[in-house]
Formats: structure tokens, C-alpha cells, sequence
């Protein structure tokens, strides 16, 4: 049984293709400030710079679930007042932010991986039926639209998210350092903030966005044959039956994400630790290179925000595929030469090939996708594309420790580069392997 729509789907204007992405600003503030700030909780309730990979490891482990069960789950819901996809963005988002009010709290690593695999749950929870949403929504010659609008929206909540530390430090005025095993006022407030505007954008989009009803509603039967364990034998069917386009993006994606994580890893202890001199949280110098750091992961998610305004243009010029290789290479160069940098400020210009790397990560992958899905079943698959993201991490988590200690030696510069090296693997395959025409399935 499936809640599609099939009727002809009119064109929306601009405000109405806001409306229906600002969701996505809240859910990215989370994420961000997770990303830009886990790694320095971590190390300063005790961890070693090795372990960290394996603190964030129960996230993507729960991710690999929960986003293809939520997916086949938000194809198949009907609800006449919340629609299909609208009930799961506000369950994700209250449960998400009440666990980045407590995050900043967390007194123990335990707690602190605890409270990220929570938030991580119902983060996907909220993230992924917004995927989907667009392909409900919009007619097929607006999908590109309505995926760069979401890239839009990433890059002006996750540069707003990672400079908060930064914000309520130099405007606030709220201190920035503590004693081991705490966290600091900065951060604290910064994840109060963040739980406020991840509520807040994704009930605006709840509230101003309808849903197409469904075609045939489901029959009282076939609602019954709805279950976790048909789930799971859907999921492992519709895995078995990728398209082609599908299997081919999905090795991109795999190559790609390691790179984004030993970034969201190791970048702002990095640059606390190697660019400014700084020892932990209790130093003055630490915590200025820490809250810099935030600063220049806003930059690139400026850039993001920015670049997606040109990005439709240039991809219709060169094509997806080229499009995505050139943006990947950008990246990587602004990977690796974060271990070159001798001054601060030069952290911007590296941030700006990152930047523009994942304006083009947030949409290429889902432009070249699309119109290669049965209709049907788009909640599913873009669940399972989720898998090629998470996958990576899950590698990364629990093979990158001994690298990190034994290879390595704990230089949390090198862990940086080897990600801008996985982004030019990831470029070559995407020219290699990646087809461009493509024809949209329906069934």
C-alpha cells in the first residue's frame, strides 16, 4: 500500500517553496551544532583524540535503521489534517530539542554519546521524510529547485549554528572556558539557542505547508499489513532492486562522506590545538582557537548558502555529474590545505572549497537521483540512499581509531588531509561512473 499522490502537480511559487524548506534550517542548526562542537565536549569529559570517532559511532549505527523504517513508514501514513510526511518533522524536532537542552549538561562521555545518539534518532527522524517532501510537493521540472532551496536553508542554519559559540562569547560576553569535565556557557547557551530554532522552523513548515491527499486511500486491510517487519522485508527487497543510477551515485556517496566526518571529527580541536597552541578547555588560547574554528565553519556554510544561488546554473551548463566532480575537487584542496595554514584567517579561503564542495553534496547527488525512483517508493529509497552515508561513518568510527593512534599518531591535521584525499577518489568516481541522462521511472 502506498499514500502517492499521481494527480498532476501544479508549479509553486517561490514563497511556497520557502515555506515548505524552512523546516530544514532547524533541523541544520542541530546538526551543526553538533558537528562543530561534539568533538571538544568529548575531549574535554576525557577523551583522546582517537576515541572520538568511536564516541559517535551508536548514531549512524541507529541511522542506518531508522531512516529506510521512517521512509517506508512516511510513504505509507495518511493522516486528513497532518498529511504524510508533516508528523514526523515535529515528533523528530520536539525530541531533538529536548535533547540538545540537555547535551550541554552531559557530566560524563556516557551521557554525551547518549544524548547524541537521541538526538541523532529523531534528528533522522525529522530529516529524512524532508527528502521526500520535495518530490511529493513539486512537479518534476521544479525537484532541482526545491533541493537547492533545502541547500539554501542548510547553509544559512549551519553558518548561523556554528558561530554561536563565537556569538555568545564576543557579543555576550558569556565565557568560553571551564574546568575539565564541564562544558562551557558559550556552548551551553549555543545548544539552548539551537533546540529553540530547530522547534520553531520546523513547526513554521509544518503549520504553512498542505499535503497532496493520496489517490486511492488505503483500505482497512492493507493499513493492517503496515508493520515494522514488513518494513524490514520491503526494505530488503527494494534494496535488492536499486536502479542502476541509484548504485552508481550510492559509491560516490560512500567515498564522499568519510571526508565530511574526520572534518566534523578533528577540525575544531585542530585548530585549537595545532593552529592556535592551545592545550584544552581550561586554556584562554584553546577555547579563542576553539570558538575561531566555529567561526570558519559558519564561513563555509555562507559559501554554501551563497554558491547553491549559482549552483542550478552551472550544473545546467556543465552537467550534474561534471558539476559534482569539480565542486569535490574544491573540497578536498580546502581539506588538505587546512594542514598548510600558518595564519588564522588563511582557515577561510580552506573553507571556501569546503563550502563549495557541500553546496553540491547537499543537492547533486539528490538531482541525479531523482526522476530514477518509482513514485512510490521515494521515502524508502532516499532511506536507503541514507545507508551510503551512514555506512562510511560507521567504517570510520570503527576502523579509524587505530589508524588515528597507530598511523597517525594523533595528528588530528593528517586525519583532516586523508578526508580531503577521499573527496578526489570520490570526484573521479562520480566522472567515471555517473550517467547523465536519465529516465523517470513510475512504477
Amino acid at each position: 500500500m502506498s499514500t502517492a499522490y499521481t494527480g498532476v502537480k501544479p508549479k509553486l511559487g517561490i514563497a511556497e517553496i520557502i515555506n515548505m524548506s524552512v523546516g530544514f534550517f532547524g533541523i541544520q542548526f542541530g546538526w551543526d551544532l553538533q558537528r562543530a562542537n561534539m568533538g571538544r565536549i568529548y575531549e574535554n569529559l576525557g577523551a583522546n583524540p582517537d576515541e572520538v570517532p568511536l564516541l559517535f559511532l551508536a548514531a549512524p549505527l541507529t541511522g542506518l535503521l531508522v531512516q529506510p523504517i521512517i521512509g517506508y513508514m512516511s510513504d505509507r501514513t495518511w493522516h486528513p489534517k497532518w498529511g504524510r510526511r508533516r508528523p514526523y518533522f515535529m515528533i523528530g524536532a520536539i525530541l531533538s530539542s529536548i535533547a540538545l537542552i540537555f547535551m550541554p549538561h552531559s557530566s560524563e562521555l556516557w551521557m554525551a554519546a547518549g544524548l547524541l545518539w537521541v538526538l541523532d534518532v529523531f534528528g533522522n527522524v525529522s530529516m529524512e521524510p524532508f527528502r521526500a517532501f520535495v518530490t511529493d510537493k513539486l512537479p518534476d521540472s521544479q525537484v532541482n529547485r526545491g533541493f537547492v532551496m533545502q541547500s539554501l536553508m542548510i547553509g544559512l542554519g549551519g553558518s548561523i549554528a556554528s558561530s554561536l559559540p563565537w556569538i555568545m562569547r564576543n557579543v555576550f560576553h558569556i565565557s568560553n572556558t571551564a574546568e575539565k569535565g564541564t562544558i562551557p556557557e558559550n556552548v551551553k547557551w549555543s545548544f539552548y539557542t539551537g533546540a529553540f530554532f530547530f522547534l520553531a522552523a520546523v513547526l513554521y513548515t509544518v503549520f504553512t505547508t498542505k499535503e497532496y491527499p493520496p489517490s486511492n486511500l488505503p483500505k482497512k486491510e492493507e493499513k493492517e499489513k503496515t508493520s515494522i517487519f514488513s518494513g524490514f522485508k520491503e526494505i530488503f527487497s527494494s534494496l535488492g532492486n536499486m536502479p542502476d543510477q541509484m548504485k552508481r551515485i550510492a559509491v560516490v556517496q560512500f567515498f564522499t562522506w568519510p571526508g565530511l566526518f574526520l572534518m566534523w571529527f578533528y577540525y575544531t580541536t585542530a585548530v585549537a590545538v595545532n593552529v592556535f597552541g592551545g592545550i584544552n578547555d581550561r586554556d584562554p588560547v584553546y577555547a579563542e582557537g576553539a570558538d575561531f574554528a566555529g567561526l570558519t565553519l559558519a564561513f563555509y556554510n555562507v559559501v554554501t548558502f551563497v554558491f547553491a544561488f549559482i549552483l542550478p546554473t552551472i550544473a545546467d551548463k556543465l552537467g550534474r555529474k561534471l558539476t559534482h566532480s569539480i565542486c569535490l575537487l574544491a573540497g578536498a584542496i580546502g581539506l588538505i590545505s587546512v594542514g598548510w595554514v600558518q595564519d588564522k584567517y588563511m582557515l577561510y579561503l580552506s573553507m571556501t572549497g569546503v563550502g563549495i564542495a557541500w553546496a553540491s553534496i547537499l543537492s547533486m547527488p539528490y538531482a541525479m537521483l531523482s526522476g530514477s525512483l518509482p513514485k512510490h517508493k521515494v521515502g524508502i529509497y532516499m532511506g536507503i540512499f541514507n545507508f551510503f552515508i551512514v555506512l562510511p561513518e560507521i567504517i570510520a568510527s570503527l576502523g579509524f581509531q587505530g589508524i588515528m593512534k597507530n598511523v597517525l599518531h594523533n595528528d588530528r591535521l593528517l586525519a583532516i588531509q586523508m578526508g580531503g584525499g577521499l573527496f578526489v577518489l570520490a570526484a573521479l568516481l562520480c566522472f567515471l561512473l555517473i550517467k547523465e541522462n536519465k529516465q523517470v521511472v513510475t512504477e
